[in-house]
């Protein structure tokens, strides 16, 4: 248990960057990292480039 209220902030702050880092996707077709998670027609997860609209699974 943190001995502060600042500790715990910085250890929640700390965790998304962690995670992002660890799992960036870049678009297959124009290389960008401006990529979203989107739900696919099937319940599977699909991708979509928001630079230049190219989607993938």
């Amino acid at each position: 248990m943190p001995a502060s209220i600042h500790e715990e902030v910085d250890h929640l702050l700390g965790a998304p960057l962690t995670r992002e880092m660890s799992t960036r996707l870049s678009c297959p077709s124009c290389g960008s990292a401006h990529v979203a998670q989107m739900l696919g027609d099937n319940g599977g997860i699909s991708y979509v480039c928001t630079a230049c609209g190219h989607s993938w699974s």
